[in-house]
């Protein structure tokens, strides 16, 4: 008994006949992304800009207003609540005060000292400056360090022209996702780099299904044309690559959904990074390889041809 198919075997879209749409429209989101960036920002959690971060329980349901004037009392500087997984659960964020270690923790005690003892205290933390700096350096490093192994592995396994494709549509997409970060002002922090990692993974994963279709299309049809060559591949993998994008994102929903606000970022992060990551693999990696002007050789050249119908 065969299962349901929502993508038909037999499909035959012509994706490279819209290659030039795929390139303005990538175009676009990554300048855009990019001037986001330069002129918004990211909103930095206090992993990367460091401060003060409180995780309290209250006795009832949280009120978050009353939670708000009271602390708005201590001029503290930039002060923000919210609900944390259950409506009796609050993390409280507070900018870094001027002054060492000693004047954060002088915050801690008025804060517990305005909110009195109607509030269980579950997790206290301080983040200082120079922690801050290192943590966003190595999450920087981390990024570039696996989009560096991945171009080492993708031009190992496949041609150059593949790795440059591949390269390209990654970073595509992890600057599509800082794009949207700072286009909705979302908290950016830790939790968003493992995102990016993730992501980046996954895309790599989803781009080289189809590398590997194209690859051996290559060797069996020696005297097609490219394009068409390229769009058969795009095709045979196309069931692949929307079965495995839904299963992911259902999942994602369902985190994003029942999750709990802690985990927001991370699960929407994801949930772009699947659909962006399916788009740039059948609309970017794939038709920069016309680009970059793919020739059959190699171990292709070691096969007999077979002939075009």
């Amino acid at each position: 008994m065969r299962g349901i198919q929502y993508i038909p075997p037999d499909t035959k879209i012509p994706f490279m006949r819209w290659r030039h749409v795929y390139f303005a429209l990538s175009t676009i989101i990554i300048v855009g992304s990019i001037l986001l960036f330069a002129f918004r920002g990211l909103n930095f959690g206090i992993d990367f800009a460091g401060g003060i971060l409180l995780e309290v329980r209250t006795s009832g349901p949280a009120d978050l207003a009353k939670m708000r004037s009271t602390l708005n009392e201590l001029n503290l500087g930039e002060v923000g609540l919210q609900e944390f997984g259950s409506y009796d659960d609050v993390l409280i964020r507070i900018e870094r005060q001027q002054g060492g270690e000693a004047e954060q923790q002088v915050v801690v005690r008025k804060v517990k000292e305005a909110l009195g003892t109607s509030v269980d205290y579950r997790r206290v933390e301080v983040v200082g400056p120079q922690v801050s700096s290192e943590l966003f350096t190595n999450g920087l490093l981390a990024l570039f360090a696996a989009i560096g192994g991945i171009i080492i592995y993708i031009w190992f396994r496949f041609e150059w022209q593949f790795a440059i494709g591949a390269v390209i549509a990654e970073l595509h997409d992890v600057i599509s996702t800082i794009g949207l970060f700072a286009l909705i002002g979302m908290e950016f922090n830790l939790t968003t780099v493992a995102a990016l990692l993730t992501i980046a993974g996954y895309s790599i994963n989803d781009t080289v299904v189809v590398y590997d279709r194209v690859r051996e299309n290559l060797r069996k049809y020696k005297t097609m044309p490219m394009s068409e060559l390229l769009d058969i591949s795009l095709n045979q993998t196309l069931s692949r690559t929307a079965n495995t994008g839904m299963t992911t994102l259902l999942a994602l929903l369902a985190l994003y959904i029942f999750g709990g606000e802690v985990i927001h970022g991370f699960a929407l992060a994801m949930i772009w990074g699947v659909l962006i990551g399916t788009y740039s693999s059948i609309g970017a990696a794939v038709p920069l390889l016309v680009v970059f002007k793919l020739r059959r050789g190699g171990a292709a050249a070691d096969q007999q041809a077979v002939q075009t119908p």
